[in-house]
C-alpha cells in the first residue's frame, strides 16, 4: 500500500499515511484497521462525542511505544475541524486556555484516527453552539476492581448501584471500560452542577460501601481496594474525563469500551478480551 493516500470523507479531503503500520503488535492490528473501525463505528460513536471537548491519547508508534495525552488542537488542524477555547485552571503547562477539538463529523474522527489517537475521552458536559460550558448531562460512575477482584465483581456491584439509583428515578446504562472495570452512565436534564452530582454519587457510594463492606469501597486509598470494587464518584468532577463509549483502548488487543445490556451484566460471563473491535462491530451490525 502507498505511504500516503488521499481520500474524500463526506466532502472533506484527507491524506492518510502509513496505513500498514502495526499499532497493536500482538494482534497485528494496523493503523488502517484503526481508521476502518472508527469509520464503521461512527454512526453510534459520533452522538457520544458531539458537543464534548475531546481529550485524546495518541500512540504514534503503537501501543508498545510512547504515548501522550493531547487536549489542545495540534498544529496543522484543518480549518473545518470544530474547536472551542476553554479555560484550564491548574494546567500542567501553565496555559490559561486550550483550544479543544469537538468531533461533530466523520471526517474529524478519521483525521484523528490517522494521527493514531486510539483513545477518545470526554467530559460529562457539553458546550453550546457558541462555546459556552453547559451543566453536565451525564452522571458517570466508574467501577474499578482491586485485584484479585475483576470484571465479575464489577458486574455484581453494577447491579447494586443500578437498583439503588433506580430508587431515585435514574436509568443507568452499563459499559465496559475496555480495560479491567466498567462504567455506569445515566442521562441527566442538565439542571445540576458537577459539584452537586459528585456529592450525590459520593453519598450513594458511601451508603453501598456500608451495606456491602465485603465487596465495595468508596474511598480512594489504594490500600483499601484489594479484592473489592471502588465506586469512583469523582468521575463527575467537571475537570475529569471518561473514555467514550465505543472508543478503542490501548492494550495487547484492540479492545473497546463497549456498551452492555443488563442481561449481559446479570449473566456475568463476558470478559474484556471478548469485546474487541471486530466483535463490537458485529454486535452493532446485529442490532
Amino acid at each position: 500500500m502507498p505511504d500516503k493516500i488521499r481520500v474524500d470523507v463526506e466532502g472533506r479531503h484527507l491524506d492518510l499515511t502509513n496505513l500498514d503500520k502495526v499499532l497493536y503488535p500482538q494482534a497485528g492490528f494496523t493503523k488502517g484497521e484503526v481508521i476502518d473501525y472508527y469509520t464503521r463505528i461512527s454512526p453510534v460513536l459520533l452522538p457520544h462525542l458531539a458537543g464534548r471537548p475531546l481529550t485524546r491519547i495518541r500512540y504514534p508508534n503503537g501501543v508498545d511505544g510512547n504515548s501522550f495525552f493531547e487536549k489542545n488542537a495540534p498544529a496543522g488542524t484543518p480549518d473545518w475541524v470544530r474547536t472551542v477555547r476553554l479555560p484550564v485552571p491548574g494546567s500542567s503547562r501553565g496555559r490559561e486556555t486550550i483550544d479543544f477539538i469537538v468531533v461533530e463529523e466523520l471526517a474529524t474522527l478519521v483525521w484523528l484516527a490517522n494521527l493514531a489517537a486510539l483513545e477518545l475521552h470526554t467530559p460529562q458536559w457539553r458546550v453550546s453552539a457558541d462555546g459556552a460550558v453547559l451543566n453536565p448531562d451525564l452522571l458517570v460512575i466508574d467501577l474499578d476492581p482491586g485485584p484479585p477482584a475483576g470484571l465479575p465483581a464489577c458486574f455484581e456491584v453494577a447491579l447494586l448501584v443500578r437498583d439503588r439509583l433506580a430508587d431515585d428515578g435514574l436509568d443507568l446504562q452499563p459499559k465496559t471500560s475496555g480495560r479491567k472495570g466498567m462504567q455506569l452512565v445515566a442521562e441527566l436534564p442538565g439542571d445540576e452542577t458537577a459539584d452537586e452530582i459528585s456529592a450525590y454519587v459520593k453519598d450513594v457510594a458511601d451508603e453501598l460501601a456500608r451495606r456491602r463492606p465485603d465487596l465495595i469501597v468508596a474511598r480512594m486509598a489504594r490500600q483499601l481496594r484489594p479484592g473489592k470494587v471502588f465506586i469512583d464518584w469523582s468521575q463527575n468532577n467537571a475537570f475529569k474525563t471518561t473514555v467514550a463509549p465505543y472508543s478503542l483502548r490501548a492494550g495487547a488487543l484492540p479492545t473497546v469500551s463497549a456498551p452492555l445490556t443488563w442481561e449481559e451484566v446479570d449473566e456475568g460471563t463476558l470478559t474484556i478480551a471478548d469485546l474487541t473491535s471486530s466483535v463490537v462491530l458485529g454486535r452493532i451490525a446485529g442490532r
